[in-house]
């Protein structure tokens, strides 16, 4: 049975990216192979450390969504524990839940991304002479050039 787990990962700086993307690539080939599925990848970026790690004051972090096995997350802790690319790492359970909860959230926008997309291209021109019109009519201050840039309103 899969369940939702976050890995944190916190690279060294001097590493270079080829290296880093080698070992991400190592995990997502783990995780595809035991029937995992990662859910949604946080490149954070190089972060100063609270204390220094191997003589290092800065880290580069990751953080991951995952969906695995409890095999998979063994067959991981391992491939990191003998990576010298990684300072530290911390994987951990998430709330089902709340997991449950995001995953209907990203959905919900990817439908809603696709619907809109479709609507504003059918609707492009009436958008603008509606938008055009509600500006002359509340007396805007905003030219129709600056009234294109403005994005919709959230429905």
């Amino acid at each position: 049975m899969r369940k939702d787990y976050e890995l944190g990962l916190i690279f060294n700086p001097e590493v270079s990216e080829e290296e880093t993307r080698a070992l991400l690539g190592r995990l997502e080939q783990i995780v595809a192979n035991d029937g995992g599925q990662i859910v949604k990848m946080n490149q954070w970026g190089k972060k100063r450390l609270a204390y220094p790690i191997e003589h290092q004051r800065d880290g580069l972090y990751v953080f991951i969504d995952l969906m695995l096995t409890p095999e998979t997350v063994a067959e991981i802790e391992r491939t990191l524990k003998v990576s010298e690319v990684v300072l530290r790492h911390l994987m951990k359970r998430r709330d089902p839940k709340f997991a449950q909860k995001e995953r209907e959230i990203r959905e919900a926008r990817a439908a809603a991304s696709t619907t809109s997309v479709a609507t504003e291209e059918a609707s492009a021109e009436p958008v603008a002479e509606s938008s055009a019109s509600i500006a002359e009519e509340e007396g805007s201050v905003l030219s129709e050039e600056e009234m294109a840039d403005v994005p919709p309103a959230i429905e």
